[in-house]
């Protein structure tokens, strides 16, 4: 049995950030999705792995609140993006996913997001917009480090929450996903090698 599929009971972690032209993934348009895969070495310790990004094309329709917009600094118009379709990007990302879940012995990825529900909602309604016959994500369970950062740090915000887990965090670059998928997955890492430490896991240790 792999490290990974005993420490989290068979799911697989995969940190995923979104940025998005709003609030609602039903109308509003998924513009950046990335993901950061994670490992454990030789100790234990768990560390981030692989990182995939996709700029998203808006889908047909799809609503781009102006501040939205504005707060992210996305132009969906700009093709210096070298943005792809939702089928072409998440079929993809999914994909090496999987592969990586099986090379871990798991059953299921869980996506792990600072807020997360708001990630996982993006992500499961592009996965039905596209039709994905194989979404290895499971699709309502997810791992929030906002609230295991109120637990372990005293702190919900990402930014903050770094500070206190002394990983460096650039506001200028905040609000790229694959940055903030990059210093999620550092935080989730921080949080469970922490834990592990102090005691808490292998339990009975």
């Amino acid at each position: 049995m792999t490290m990974m599929k005993r420490r989290f009971r068979g799911f697989f972690p995969v940190i995923i950030d979104v940025e998005t032209g709003g609030f609602n993934p039903q109308t509003d348009a998924l513009l950046e999705v990335a993901a950061v895969t994670l490992t454990f070495d030789d100790q234990g310790n768990l560390h981030p792995d692989a990182e995939f990004h996709f700029n998203i094309d808006p889908f047909e329709g799809a609503n781009m609140e102006p501040a939205a917009l504005e707060f992210t600094g996305i132009d969906p118009t700009n093709p210096l993006r070298f943005a792809v379709a939702e089928s072409v990007g998440l079929k993809e990302l999914f994909s090496e996913i999987r592969c990586a879940q099986k090379e871990a012995e798991c059953q299921r990825s869980v996506l792990v997001g600072h807020n997360a529900a708001f990630d996982i909602s993006f992500i499961q309604a592009a996965a039905t917009r596209i039709n994905a016959k194989r979404n290895p994500f499971h699709p309502f369970t997810c791992f929030d480090t906002a609230t295991l950062s109120g637990l372990a740090l005293g702190q919900t915000v990402l930014a903050k929450s770094c500070e206190l887990a002394n990983i460096k965090f650039d506001s200028n670059e905040a609000h790229s996903a694959l940055y903030d998928a990059q210093k999620t997955a550092e935080l989730f890492c921080y949080i469970v090698n922490r834990w592990k430490k102090l005691g808490g896991w292998p339990l009975g240790d």
